[in-house]
């Protein structure tokens, strides 16, 4: 009898990574709201020249005590009462990587002073100094937290609105799971186009972008089609704002789902998922 040939060994998923993205908002000229999205750098292991919404992963030093002392607007037990605890990253931790990576890809800092008032970049001098701030954190001449602490500022997280939560399918060899947030447009700011990971930054229209998306134009992963397909829904900014006064999520990732209909997914790389008994 011959032997059996040799079953190839499949490999277990990557255990995915905490992230946080930006979906950064504000009234249109045609449509009641547009978005701010990038193309990811096409050189980039992740989703090359895809579509996408500003964001990226949750560095250490996101849910350190020293920086989340230096946030404003959102409590650390409101953040927890809507996003669990994460491999020991703090919920708030979240909130604070939507921040960061908003003023490092975009160069918008929602901060505000000690008595909670919104930093003016509309002034030039002040613009100068959260371009410094940019410079400073991207060049990793210091820490967030000392950064805005030499500026007296501190990160506004009350500017941000939990929207969804999706985690990269296993079949991915790089993998997160990304909480998603709305955040308007601090007053006398503009993003910016920075290349250091994307070749293009621009507004869209959400109906435009779905478009792009089913047509081939603009390909994009789920939460950025999903994203846009949700935006598409609302009548005015105000509409969008009034539907997320509660601070709860509104949708869903597949995995979510399923985990929604009772199989609890293993974090664990290899292990089986089982159904709540």
């Amino acid at each position: 009898m011959a032997d059996s040939p040799p079953v190839s060994a499949v490999p277990a998923p990557a255990v995915p990574r905490p992230a946080a993205s930006v979906l950064l908002v504000r009234e249109g000229q045609r449509a009641p709201v547009e978005v701010y999205m990038i193309r990811r750098d096409p050189k980039m292991r992740f989703l090359g020249g895809y579509y996408a919404f500003p964001g990226g992963k949750v560095d250490e030093g996101d849910g350190t005590p020293a920086l989340l002392a230096r946030c404003r607007g959102l409590a650390a037990e409101d953040a927890a009462r809507v996003v669990p605890t994460l491999d020991g990253v703090p919920p708030l931790a979240f909130w604070v990587t939507a921040a960061r990576e908003l003023v490092e890809e975009t160069g918008i800092l929602t901060a505000c002073d000690a008595a909670g008032r919104p930093v003016d970049a509309a002034a030039s001098a002040v613009a100068a100094r959260v371009g410094a701030l940019r410079t400073a954190l991207m060049s990793r001449e210091g820490a967030l937290a000392d950064l805005l602490a030499a500026e007296d500022w501190w990160l506004d997280l009350g500017r941000f609105r939990y929207l969804s939560h999706f985690i990269t399918p296993p079949s991915s060899p790089i993998r997160f799971t990304a909480r998603f947030f709305l955040a308007p447009v601090p007053a006398g700011q503009a993003p910016h186009l920075y290349t250091e990971e994307a070749s293009e930054g621009f507004w869209i229209e959400p109906r435009d972008g779905v478009a792009g998306y089913e047509d081939g134009r603009m390909p994009m992963a789920e939460p950025a089609e999903s994203g846009l397909r949700y935006l598409a829904e609302f009548a005015s900014l105000d509409a969008l704002w009034a539907a997320h006064a509660d601070g709860r999520h509104k949708f869903h990732g597949i995995a979510d789902r399923i985990a929604a209909a009772g199989v609890l997914m293993d974090r664990r790389p290899g292990r089986p998922g089982r159904r709540r008994g």
